[in-house]
């Protein structure tokens, strides 16, 4: 990529961690999906969105908890068994014949998700029995390593679907989720770093900014609807993009 594109990749970095934080994710679909239409090298894509999604996660931990947007009780069982496992995931590497597929499987599965959020009933959340928990916990811990996501675009979905959290404590649970996750896959996968782009610090700086004002936005309860839709428009051509190429 020409220096002369890395503005353009910051504003839509900017833009995908504003939207994002706005629903308690940190933005990792995103990121790959825009890395990857700006033709960052295959390498470069998982560490960088794990960065950057920790630097969102991050933030949208504090602001959503700060709401009082978050259950220990229903989040504790998850994340026992996702961190190894998201670690133990980050240690593979999938080639690019694997990789494209899987990571284009994860963004269109990021659409529908996306455009399936735009509107929830309220309705009255059952905590999980624990083991169930744990189960899914180390299964999705393992597949956000893999991929290179937090796991929150699996985990907000899931637990909307069966009703373990009411939807307003589903952002912070995802938050916090994604952040610890993020940490685990990035440190099973350190020797990855070398392939960041020297520009990293700028996206993280662009991210911070981005994610902050979604999450304050997405805490105080704005409605999200049209930008979920447009985000899915988005993740919908950059996941068509990786069965393409």
């Amino acid at each position: 990529m020409t220096p002369e594109m890395i503005p353009y990749l910051a504003g839509c970095i900017f833009v995908v961690a504003m939207m994002y934080a706005s629903v308690g994710h940190g933005g990792a679909s995103g990121y790959l999906a825009i890395m990857a239409l700006f033709s960052l090298h295959p390498e470069a894509l998982k560490p960088t969105a794990l960065m950057l999604n920790i630097v969102v996660a991050g933030v949208g931990t504090y602001l959503y908890c700060s709401a009082g947007q978050f259950s220990w009780r229903v989040f504790w069982p998850f994340v026992i068994t996702s961190i190894p496992m998201s670690f133990l995931g980050g240690t593979f590497i999938l080639s690019p014949e694997l990789y494209r597929p899987a990571l284009g499987m994860v963004l269109l599965f990021a659409a529908w998700r996306l455009f399936a959020r735009r509107k929830h009933d309220d309705y009255d959340a059952t905590a999980p029995n624990i083991p169930l928990a744990m189960i899914v916990g180390g299964v999705l811990g393992f597949a956000s390593g893999l991929i290179g996501v937090g796991g929150g675009i699996f985990l907000s979905p899931l637990m909307i679907l069966l009703r373990w959290a009411t939807v307003r404590e589903v952002s912070g649970i995802a938050a916090l989720f994604i952040l610890v996750n993020s940490i685990s896959g990035l440190l099973g996968h350190m020797s990855s770093l070398q392939h960041v782009p020297e520009y990293a610090p700028l996206l993280a700086g662009v991210a911070l900014i981005g994610g902050t004002i979604g999450a304050l936005c997405g805490s105080r309860h704005l409605p999200v609807a049209t930008i979920l839709m447009a985000m899915s428009i988005m993740l919908v051509m950059a996941g068509g993009k990786m069965f393409l190429i």
